[in-house]
């Protein structure tokens, strides 16, 4: 047999394809050509199974791949179904005519295609993005099949002859282009099949062929490996023997050869999410997450997700553990098709906010575009997403409801998952609504319902919040003593978060603790000394004004029960979120303002008295600005140029008390 001939490309079925650009990573080819020899089992198996065809006992059906870095070649082989001439003339020289395709149309009332995983006829023609030259040599399963080479330079024409194979299945031989060598590099022909091919259902068998330069060096390590060891065994020998130690005669023996250990698979065949969650246990879980993620923490539990109707969906979700800012938080979903991996984190089946996680999905029933790479954006994909939501959202209000400990011992980890949901999905809010939690002052776990009916006699609906308990240490202490419980809130994402809450519910007020200070924290006045109050406030301004030079700032006098404090400085809550937004979404530079400061001075602390009725000295002003920073100083820091100051200052005032 002898033809030659141009390749047809099948224009129904495709766009134009330039084989360059087939696929965004050059590496795919790889999971592709596996893909196909996985196919080409798994149909020989399905003949098998039905009677058309009798697998050899004892005979292991697998694909193996072969990098040769002396001859710059991969090969690809696999003792599944091969082909004979007419069908590599229908599959091969017809791109896009899938075979996947036209074999399960074949045998679709006697079979199922549950693991035939190729969808266009294009994964083939990946190899031409990395080689200037692909032979096939396949042999039909077919009786009396005559065994076939094909073989095309650059993918434009191609010859077809005899072939001297004499096993069922096929090989194909990629002769790579010179700027693809690194695929016949072990290491990198490692790590990729570990990317495309850990779990897919068919064994797969790689073995690197060195280059004689590397096998000599590899010689060469050995021999000198075995030197070291024989003059180590000879210098302890002589050792024994000048100590006066009876030295054992060493009887020759016959060298006995250790039998070279059996070949194994570099895939796991049934990963752990196609059994059904009974059958795994805690351990397992376990390794396969510290396996496939590479993180050595614990991960704090899982959602295995196993779905046959109305489509097939499986899958493992993790809740990682997590002690850090959120916006540092990194997530990995995995999602495979048949066991044969897609990519990371597709938007549209993975929803947004669990990204955060990490796991694995594999839904056979994807509608995959033609590079497998990203879906078609269709109602069934929504379902999915819908699926995955729901299944989430039910594991953790299970949890709530019935283990409520392990929850609230969860919380501070998995809460920035649970809040991104909120802020990102509506229908994940709404089944949350009731099982959001907060941590308070003294470490106990409420929900919203129990913290306003805490505070629905003097506060109504409000719901005080810490963000920094260093920061806001002394305001803490206020809230302590009159009994007023707050909400710890330190991750980033609670800004939005409590605004969205607030949307949600619009009685609800979320207050940080250093906004305002409430009349629980004053004494308590009559009309005459609210009047005296008021003088005292408007003069207070006047000297305050004058001398920090800051016609802006907001001056209060109060009597406040805790006459230890001299002043506190309070901050609007709507200014400081503006600018706490500004800072999230990278709008630093623009100029919002600042938050609108309040300085309350303590008209019971004699300092603030000494400032009133010194009012016309000059020396005053610098109590003024020692109040003012003191006070600034209690909320955070000062800038290097005020601390500066306050520090010389501080000096000053020491040395007249001390005089």
């Amino acid at each position: 047999m002898n033809k030659e001939g141009s390749l047809s490309i099948n224009s129904e079925n495709i766009f134009p394809i330039i084989k360059k650009w087939l696929y965004s990573d050059h590496d795919i080819f790889f999971r592709e050509l596996v893909s196909n020899g996985c196919d080409a089992v798994t149909k020989l198996k399905k003949l098998d199974m039905i009677g058309e065809y009798t697998i050899p006992e004892g005979k292991e059906l697998c694909v193996k791949v072969t990098a040769d870095a002396e001859t710059k070649t991969i090969t690809f082989t696999d003792n599944g179904i091969g082909m004979d001439a007419n069908e590599i003339d229908q599959y091969i020289n017809q791109i896009a005519f899938s075979g996947a395709r036209d074999f399960l149309d074949k045998y679709k009332d006697k079979t199922n295609d549950d693991q035939i995983i190729g969808h266009f006829g294009l994964g083939f023609y990946s190899a031409f993005m990395v080689a200037d030259r692909v032979t096939i040599d396949s042999l039909s399963y077919k009786e009396g099949a005559k065994a076939v080479h094909w073989e095309s330079d650059e993918g434009t024409s191609f010859e077809m002859t005899d072939s001297a194979k004499t096993e069922i299945g096929t090989t194909i031989t990629l002769y790579l282009n010179e700027d693809s060598y690194e695929f016949c590099n072990e290491y990198r022909a490692k790590e990729i099949l570990d990317k495309y091919c850990s779990f897919m259902p068919i064994p797969i068998y790689f073995e690197a062929i060195k280059t004689a330069e590397e096998q000599a060096r590899i010689d060469e390590a050995e021999k000198k490996a075995k030197e070291e060891e024989e003059k180590r065994k000879a210098e302890e020998a002589a050792k024994k023997a000048a100590d006066g130690e009876a030295v054992e005669a060493e009887t020759e023996a016959e060298p006995t050869e250790k039998a070279p250990e059996a070949p194994k698979p570099i895939n796991e065949t049934t990963p752990l999410w196609a059994k059904h969650p009974n059958e795994c246990t805690d351990e397992e879980y376990k390794e396969f997450y510290h396996r496939v993620f590479h993180d050595y923490k614990e991960p704090l539990f899982w959602i295995h997700l196993n779905m046959d109707y109305p489509f097939n969906l499986k899958g493992i979700l993790y809740f990682p553990k997590i002690n850090t800012e959120y916006d540092s938080i990194e997530g990995t979903i995995k999602l495979y098709n048949n066991q044969v991996f897609v990519a990371d984190n597709i938007k549209e089946v993975i929803p947004e906010f669990l990204m955060l996680l990490k796991g694995v999905i594999d839904c056979p029933d994807l509608p995959l575009n033609v590079s497998r790479s990203a879906l078609q954006n269709d109602g069934f994909v929504k379902k999915i997403s819908d699926y995955i939501t729901k299944k989430v959202a039910d594991r953790l209000t299970g949890m709530c409801k019935t283990k409520r400990e392990d929850y609230e011992k969860f919380w501070d980890d998995i809460n920035p998952f649970i809040k991104f949901g909120v802020l990102k999905d509506e229908k994940f809010a709404e089944k949350m609504n009731d099982y959001i939690i907060f941590k308070d002052l003294n470490g106990k776990y409420l929900t919203l319902p129990d913290i306003l009916k805490e505070n629905e006699e003097k506060h109504k609906n409000q719901v005080f919040y810490v963000t920094d308990e260093k920061e806001q240490s002394q305001y803490i202490e206020m809230f302590k003593k009159e009994g007023i419980n707050a909400v710890l809130l330190k991750h980033n994402i609670d800004a939005p978060f409590i605004t969205r809450l607030e949307q949600k519910n619009p009685d609800v007020k979320f207050v940080r603790i250093d906004s305002d200070l409430t009349d629980s924290f004053k004494e308590e006045t009559s009309d005459e000394e609210k009047e005296t109050l008021k003088k005292d406030s408007e003069s207070l301004t006047a000297l305050f004004h004058k001398a920090l030079n800051n016609d802006k700032l907001t001056v209060k006098a109060e009597k406040l029960k805790d006459a230890s404090m001299a002043c506190v400085m309070t901050l609007s809550e709507e200014g400081r979120r503006m600018q706490e937004m500004m800072k999230m979404y990278g709008m630093s530079g623009m100029d919002f303002g600042t938050p609108d400061e309040t300085l309350v001075l303590n008209l019971t602390h004699p300092l603030v008295q000494y400032v009133l009725a010194h009012a016309e000295d000059e020396s005053v002003t610098k109590y003024c600005e020692q109040l003012y920073d003191l006070a600034a100083l209690a909320h955070g820091t000062l800038s290097p140029d005020r601390m500066s100051k306050f520090i010389t200052r501080s000096n000053e005032i020491m040395m007249e008390i001390a005089k």
